[in-house]
C-alpha cells in the first residue's frame, strides 16, 4: 500500500493542480487550500478503505469495547500489535486532518470525532453485513476515531483561527 501510495503522489498532486485552477476561475476564495484538501483527504483514506473492506479470512464481532484492543496488546507479538493499532488510527487520519481545514463547518475536535466515528461504523457495520470475513470490533471505531481527532490535533494552526 505504501508503494501503491508513492507512486500515486505525482496523480495527486496534478489533480489537485487542476482542481485547484477549477476553482480558481470559478471565483472560490480558497482554491489551492479546499483542492489539496480534498485531494489529500481522497488519497489518503480511499486506500484505507479499499484494503478494510477486502475479503478476509475471520468472522467476528467484538463488541465489548476494549477487549479486542487488550487481546491485541497481550496475544500479537509487539511488531503486529504496532501494526495493527497503528493501522487502525491510520485509517481516518487524512479525514481528520483535512476535514477542518477544508470547510469551516468541520472546524471542532467534535465535528472530526462524530464524522470519523460515522465512517468508522459504517465500515465495520459494512464488514459484517457483506460478511467478508473481516473482525468488526468496536475498538476498531474507537481507534479510528481517535486517529481522525488526533491528526486534526496536528493540522490545528491551519484551520483554528477562520
Amino acid at each position: 500500500m505504501v508503494i501503491a501510495a508513492v507512486l500515486a503522489l505525482p496523480a495527486a498532486a496534478l489533480a489537485a493542480l487542476l482542481l485547484a485552477r477549477r476553482r480558481g476561475r470559478r471565483g472560490h476564495p480558497a482554491p489551492l487550500r479546499t483542492a489539496v484538501a480534498d485531494v489529500v483527504l481522497v488519497a489518503g483514506t480511499a486506500p484505507w478503505i479499499w484494503m478494510i473492506l477486502t475479503p478476509g479470512t475471520l468472522q467476528l464481532v467484538h463488541l465489548v469495547p476494549l477487549v479486542d484492543l487488550a487481546d491485541q496488546i497481550t496475544l500479537m507479538t509487539p511488531g503486529g500489535a504496532f501494526v495493527q493499532i497503528g493501522g487502525n488510527l491510520l485509517v481516518f487520519a487524512a479525514l481528520g486532518a483535512m476535514l477542518p481545514v477544508r470547510s469551516a463547518r468541520f472546524a471542532s475536535f467534535g465535528a472530526v470525532a462524530a464524522v470519523a466515528a460515522t465512517g468508522s461504523l459504517t465500515v465495520e457495520v459494512l464488514q459484517y453485513v457483506l460478511r467478508l470475513g473481516r473482525v468488526s470490533s468496536v475498538d476498531d471505531v474507537i481507534l479510528n476515531t481517535a486517529g481522525a481527532v488526533l491528526a486534526a490535533l496536528v493540522t490545528r494552526r491551519w484551520w483554528a483561527t477562520r
